[in-house]
């Protein structure tokens, strides 16, 4: 670096050079080239090994990279940062310069890994405003050793103030449309397209475009004009169509159990309905062409389930579709090469509904992008727990890329590439490799978890589907902490009956073996609506939603407990959890539930289990008011920190307009996790925080020091967890813990968590 003492002449060099180029700018016609230039020249004059400036765009709320010297050029106009997200964004919405000497120290500090800025841990990021006009931000970076100074900061301030009033000329000069989001061209040039991520993983396979209003292969009006077939060609083509649904089912259910019988079966049941293929059968048998019979029932029933006010049933109309489809394939005999081929390509489409998803993974696509946002949080855990990467970009006009199209889906840096090049397409394959020779890895997880200075520590995990309970006991977890149920009412368009839910939690438990076991009843919310569900309301986080949906239908809740306790007949560690629970009378009610349906089971001479540890949720603040009487009643607690963060702090997470807002380190939270272990703590009852918290390795020494003993999270992060934990004494954890809680700023915390000392 240079010596300090010729630092300003260098730096007032710079200024004289950026005076020449604001000149130069009124008769330039390429903004990208002069930005490249201001870019070149920051880096030259501040010995900076990475210099990059970021425009902002006011209508849409982003800063996109616009130049860089350093970093992947491939990024520039496709990385985009909200206001506040990361450092970057963090100096435009302050309007302050941010310097560090090792960035992602910071917690602000937010990796983008399509940037490749690994290793320029020295950082010094200043807005480019005009007043409050907030225009852009200048980047310089270094790496570890070689900090900036507080010259550096002024000098950079400077020039910032000259650059500020030449872009905002360029933009009037140039007529620069930064509102209108880049087209897809045509031609076999790469374009790259940023998404957000919401389920990871990675994807390279030719685009099947999905367009709005279901499957492009629409019911054709009339097969090929020499076709001709029979009855008995009807009668052998719903044959066909059983054994396909059936090695459907056979092949889905090796994934995903749950979904299996609740999915086809319904579709089996209609081919035999006398309303649906027995109709056309008469029809045939009255002397209409088999094809017409089929599409004259089919197109009655998709008009009739279509125009019904109720959603379940317009549902069906697309269980109807299907089948007439597959029925008509098979009836005029069409070769298997003709029929649509979703195996290894990358669906694209404006909306998916959770049987969608599960249709696509029982076809095996290696991925889908979601063009226009329609998706619900059970979707996302569905593509998760499938191992489906998924990814949402705001680009409808992906949804007329041509069928075929080379495409490569990055579910873990965000990124689309339309027709990648081959250097991406050979750093894809080199991640996956590397990705594939990390697994072993996760055998490195021990079986006891204890702090530095030998303290137990349980890890649990949390499971949405049966299929991840294999990988949770490879993984030597203390038990399941909690086993979310909402997944087959989300699946289908009826409440599934106590028998169909049976064999679920059956299956659970006995992969289990005699660990402990957390069964969570019901969680129905605003991001997890049912389809027989008729009610749609305003604000559904604050309406019928859980526990009150459970009190309200108590035969859905009859149902759930009856089949749980069953399930659990010799199963000796079972724990069944009530989420949000609000009151003492609440919990006490559904206490008495499960006592009546052990009586019910008692009566009709089922085996069950008769003495079910009991417990509640807290996610609520009226729950952190009284928990010292609901730590009383209770069995156990659990922590459900998402929903404790959303409405302690009134913050829609699912909302990205006050994403910024959901702070899991805000003194109000912390303050409450503390006030619920104690309470815990005080009545011996076992606390589990299940929330994502959990796994947040800067919060980890913070939950040890409060007392927190047991952690639940999804088994991908176990192995992270696990090493927080050992690296931490239970003495310098409650040391953190006290000095967090004696901040009264989110600013204040920020600082410990940083650096991870007290």
């Amino acid at each position: 670096m240079a010596q300090r003492g010729s630092t300003p002449r260098k730096h007032l060099t710079l200024l004289y050079d950026m005076g020449e180029l604001a000149a130069l700018l009124a008769g330039s016609a390429d903004l990208e080239s002069f930005l490249r230039r201001i870019v070149e020249m920051v880096a030259k004059h501040f010995d900076a090994d990475v210099c990059s400036i970021y425009l902002y765009d006011d209508k849409r709320k982003l800063l996109t990279l616009r130049a860089t010297r350093g970093l992947n050029p491939e990024a520039v106009g496709y990385v985009s940062l909200k206001l506040g997200e990361g450092l970057t964004g963090l100096a435009l919405k302050e309007l302050r310069p941010i310097c560090e000497k090792c960035a992602s120290r910071n917690p602000h500090y937010k990796r983008v890994p399509a940037l490749g800025e690994e290793g320029y841990e020295s950082f010094l990021a200043v807005p480019i405003h005009r007043g409050v006009d907030r225009i852009g931000v200048l980047v310089a970076q270094r790496g570890e050793q070689r900090p900036f100074t507080d010259d550096d900061v002024m000098a950079l301030r400077a020039a910032t103030m000259h650059l500020a009033g030449a872009i905002e000329n360029a933009r009037l000069l140039m007529n620069w449309r930064v509102h209108e989001p880049p087209r897809l061209a045509d031609g076999q040039d790469m374009q790259l397209i940023r998404g957000k991520v919401a389920s990871e993983g990675y994807a390279f396979g030719p685009a099947l475009p999905l367009p709005p209003g279901g499957d492009p292969l629409i019911l054709p009006a009339q097969p090929r004009p020499d076709f001709t077939c029979t009855l008995e060609d009807f009668h052998a083509a719903l044959r066909a169509t059983v054994a396909q649904l059936e090695e459907l089912q056979g092949r889905l259910k090796e994934r995903l159990a749950e979904a299996a019988s609740m999915i086809f079966t319904a579709h089996l049941m209609m081919l035999k309905d006398s309303r649906f293929t027995g109709e056309m059968a008469s029809r045939i048998q009255r002397g209409e062409a088999p094809h017409a019979a089929v599409l004259a029932v089919a197109r009655y029933y998709i008009g009739l389930f279509s125009a019904s006010p109720h959603a379940y049933l317009r549902e069906k109309a697309n269980d109807v579709e299907d089948l007439a489809k597959r029925i008509l394939a098979n009836l005029v005999r069409q070769p298997a090469a003709e029929q649509p081929e979703r195996a290894g390509k990358v669906v694209i489409a404006a909306e998916l509904h959770p049987s969608d998803v599960l249709w696509l993974a029982s076809e095996n696509v290696s991925g889908i992008v979601l063009v226009r946002g329609g998706l619900t949080a059970h979707v996302s855990i569905i593509a998760r727990s499938l191992g489906i990467p998924l990814l949402i970009a705001d680009r409808p006009d992906l949804l007329a890329l041509a069928e075929g199209t080379p495409v490569l889906l990055d579910a873990e840096a965000g990124n689309v590439y339309v027709r990648p090049s081959a250097e991406v397409i050979a750093r894809f394959k080199e991640r996956e490799r590397a990705k594939i020779e990390m697994r072993p890895a996760l055998g490195a997880i021990r079986p006891e978890t204890r702090s530095a200075d030998g303290v137990r520590v349980k890890l649990m995990a949390n499971i949405n589907l049966l299929s991840e309970v294999r990988l949770a006991m490879d993984l030597q977890v203390d038990g399941i902490g909690l086993y979310r149920t909402e997944f087959p009412f989300l699946i289908r368009t009826a409440f599934p009956a106590e028998e169909e839910q049976l064999p679920v939690y059956t299956a659970l438990l006995r992969q289990a073996g005699d660990k402990e076991v957390t069964i969570r009843t019901l969680d129905l919310g605003s991001d997890k609506l049912l389809l027989r569900s008729e009610t749609r309301e305003e604000n559904p986080a604050l309406g019928l939603r859980s526990t009150r949906f459970l009190l309200r239908h108590r035969d859905i809740l009859g149902q759930q407990l009856r089949a749980i306790l069953r399930a659990a007949a010799d199963h000796k560690n079972l724990r069944i959890l009530f989420p949000m629970i609000s009151s003492l009378e609440e919990f006490r009610e559904v206490r008495a539930e499960v006592n009546r349906a052990i009586d019910e089971l008692r009566r009709s001479r089922l085996p069950c289990c008769e003495n079910p540890a009991v417990g509640l949720m807290v996610e609520m603040p009226a729950a952190v008011e009284i928990i010292d009487d609901l730590a009383r009643e209770a069995d156990f607690l659990s922590i459900g920190t998402n929903d404790l963060i959303q409405y302690f702090l009134a913050v829609d997470r699912a909302n990205d307009r006050v994403a910024s807002y959901f702070l899991p380190h805000h003194p109000a939270v912390l303050r409450a996790l503390r006030r619920v272990a104690e309470a815990a703590r005080e009545r011996e009852r076992e606390i589990t925080v299940c929330g994502e918290i959990a796994h947040d390795e800067r919060l980890i020494p913070f939950l040890l020091g409060i007392g927190i003993r047991s952690l639940s999270m999804d088994p991908n992060h176990l192995l992270r967890a696990q090493t927080a934990i050992m690296s931490v004494t239970i003495a310098e954890a409650e040391r953190l813990a006290e000095a967090i809680l004696a901040e009264s700023t989110v600013q204040g915390v920020e600082r410990i968590l940083a650096t991870g000392k007290a």
